[in-house]
């Protein structure tokens, strides 16, 4: 007997399965690509349970005759191609002839189609891959292909699929980028009963892209267009201030083709390099146009990448294009360039050093402010105090006072509040950010000849406590703070970043939220408000209140106390962001993944004017969290230069002085 046998056919379409079929949204790629390639003008898809039980394709394509019928679902039959030669002019999106039975042999298959002309259609019936089932049908032009129980007969593959939330939003995906590439097609996408994605067909990018994101996204599109000897490059991108986390939002087309390609991303990402944060990408959605014959698609079984013969000028021809997009004529990119590479520096990052609040005085150095020598009663002699005129001397020579605390700080600000009424208070949205206290809350000086004979000329009279004191910023992005022993460089927005999401965590229950006197309408898509209408209860724990409006719009009631109303839509849609790249997770993990974002969209920026008194508050605040040293994305927060440090840099070291 020997011990080598042929596989049969119903194995060997399982096995096939594996590559071609590897979760719903595959199934629905197949599907709707072979009803494009039938010169369908409307598609239609329906899944329910997100595509696991249910899933329906219909289009009105040429459809089948009764003999096509029963050919196609034979294993590699095809109408694409007809010999090996026709793979390297192949212009259809589908050519192997493996989707269909591979599909019928992994679920409960039906196909229904008809052709024009033809009386009454043909019905096929397939279980699990076992011998299909021929009937006459009524129905119309075209071709329906319903898909049930997927896996139901291959249990091991159908535990590792994804949440139905999941697998629904990888086919709304593919259903996005399918639609992108032929906007000449009018999709419809059903999910659970809802209408998820429409678009026109009317043929115009910029109507199928304003269709699908909405209209504020289609106000920030940038046309591109490069046409050389044989590449033709168009479409649309983002400008630099309409960014998504991740590279979900770009769609590279290569001949009506849907693919992932690294150099056309890394393109992308150098002509955008100096526009955007490390963790942004724009939305791009760019359509190549090649010779057929210098691309091999034939080299996925998916068919999800392909390669170039030169892949190098593909390069370069989208950097260009995407960088004409980007740069008008007439404007350069100086004033964004890369800074010049500085000499490597070994820098560590050490915790600072803070005196206890409980720590006995000595010597308590008091500011000297001109209102308290105003309200002195007359005959008391003035308390002499000792100024040190650097920070070295008051700690080497002086006792440091007692490490001041945000309760006092914001103790002092209410009491000034109450003293010059809130309408006194400057409109500014630094007073939006906790523990940070405006300009105008600071003890006012004196004007004129008096504010010439003040201790401090900047409005302040700093005092030393023995932490770490600011003096001053650089680029409105960092401050500089310096304490006997080094210097300090602290990111102001990962620290207060760091701050807030400390403050956040420490809440157990729902966070303080403040009611609009305006409330906000926002709008969504379908997909986005879904994931509001599902998570309405997470929103409101982190002090978002909001009601449904009308169709895919909430009205914001109410915003966190700490969160500028100027930025809670912006964090509301980072937020389901973050919702929609999850997987399977505990309610504790999104909780704290939307707290690192409403902390970060909270915080202060980079370019916001800092006063002496709110850069030591945020020093003050950042020495008392639990992790100083990073924000909760990872980002370092403070980095300190010894001075032994700072010696070698400047090549002090060796000569005595």
């Amino acid at each position: 007997m020997t011990m080598i046998h042929v596989l049969d056919d119903n194995t060997i379409n399982k096995i096939a399965a594996g590559e071609v079929v590897e979760r719903p949204a595959s199934v629905i790629k197949e599907l709707v690509e072979n009803a494009m390639d039938a010169g369908a003008t409307r598609i239609e898809v329906e899944i329910m349970a997100g595509g696991t039980s249910f899933m329906r394709v219909t289009d009105n394509g040429r459809g089948m005759s009764a003999e096509d019928a029963h050919l196609a679902i034979l294993r590699h039959a095809t109408s694409k191609i007809r010999e090996v030669g026709d793979l390297n002019t192949v212009g259809t999106l589908g050519f192997r002839g493996e989707a269909l039975p591979t599909i019928a042999s992994v679920s409960r298959f039906t196909l229904l189609t008809r052709r024009e002309g033809d009386d009454l259609g043909t019905r096929v019936t397939i279980m699990g891959g076992k011998e299909p089932d021929f009937i006459e049908a009524g129905c119309n032009i075209g071709t329906t292909v319903k898909v049930e129980d997927l896996f139901f007969n291959t249990p091991a593959r159908k535990k590792f699929l994804k949440t139905n939330h999941t697998e629904g939003s990888r086919i709304n995906d593919f259903i996005v980028k399918l639609a992108l590439s032929r906007p000449d097609i009018e999709f419809h996408f059903i999910n659970n009963n809802k209408m998820s994605v429409v678009t026109p067909g009317t043929g115009n990018l910029y109507d199928t892209i304003q269709a699908i994101y909405g209209g504020k996204t289609a106000d920030s599109l940038l046309g591109l267009t490069l046409e050389d000897e044989d590449i033709k490059i168009s479409g649309y991108i983002t400008k630099p201030s309409m960014l998504k986390s991740s590279r979900a939002w770009q769609t590279y087309i290569v001949n009506s083709r849907i693919i992932q390609n690294r150099a056309i991303a890394k393109a992308i990402d150098n002509a955008y390099k100096s526009l955007i944060p490390k963790s942004g990408f724009p939305l791009a959605v760019l359509c190549i146009e090649v010779p057929q014959r210098t691309i091999d698609v034939n080299v996925h079984p998916q068919k999800s990448e392909l390669k170039f013969e030169d892949e190098s000028r593909v390069f370069k021809a989208v950097y260009k294009a995407v960088l004409d997009a980007i740069r008008p004529a007439g404007r350069g990119l100086g004033e964004v360039a890369a800074v010049v590479e500085k000499p490597e520096q070994h820098v560590t990052m050490e915790p600072m050093q803070f005196v206890p609040a409980t720590e006995p005085l000595a010597e308590p150095i008091i500011p000297q402010w001109p209102q308290a020598e105003a309200s002195r009663p007359a005959g008391q002699p003035a308390v002499q105090r000792a100024q040190p005129k650097t920070i070295y001397e008051a700690v080497h020579r002086t006792a440091p006072i007692p490490a001041r605390t945000m309760a006092g700080f914001s103790a002092a600000q209410q009491s000034l509040r109450e003293e010059r009424g809130a309408a006194a208070m400057p409109d500014s949205s630094v007073l939006d950010h906790p523990g940070m206290v405006a300009e105008s809350s600071a003890p006012a000086m004196k004007s004129g000849a008096d504010a010439e004979a003040s201790p401090c000329q900047e409005g302040e009279v700093l005092q030393y406590d023995g932490s770490v004191v600011p003096i001053g910023q650089v680029d409105l992005t960092y401050i500089i703070a310096q304490d006997a022993k080094g210097l300090y460089i602290v990111d102001q927005h990962a620290a207060h970043e760091r701050i807030l999401f400390d403050k956040f965590s420490a809440m157990a229950g729902d966070i303080p939220s403040q009611q609009l006197l305006v409330h906000q309408i926002l709008s969504f898509d379908q997909k986005e408000s879904d994931l509001v209408e599902a998570h309405q209860e997470l929103f409101a724990s982190l002090g978002f209140h909001m009601e449904m409006s009308g169709n895919q719009e909430f009205r914001l009631i109410e915003v966190p106390a700490d969160v500028p109303v100027s930025e809670a839509e912006d964090i509301i849609r980072e937020i389901l962001t973050n919702l929609m790249d999850m997987h399977e997770t505990t309610a504790k993990e999104i909780r704290q993944a939307c707290l690192a974002t409403t902390a970060c969209r909270a915080a202060i920026k980079a370019g916001e004017e800092l006063s002496f008194r709110q850069m030591q508050i945020i020093l003050d605040a950042l020495a008392h969290t639990a992790f100083p040293y990073t924000c909760p994305h990872g980002r370092p927060t403070i980095l300190k230069f010894s001075s032994e440090e700072l010696a070698k840099m400047f090549k002090r070291t060796g000569f005595g002085f």
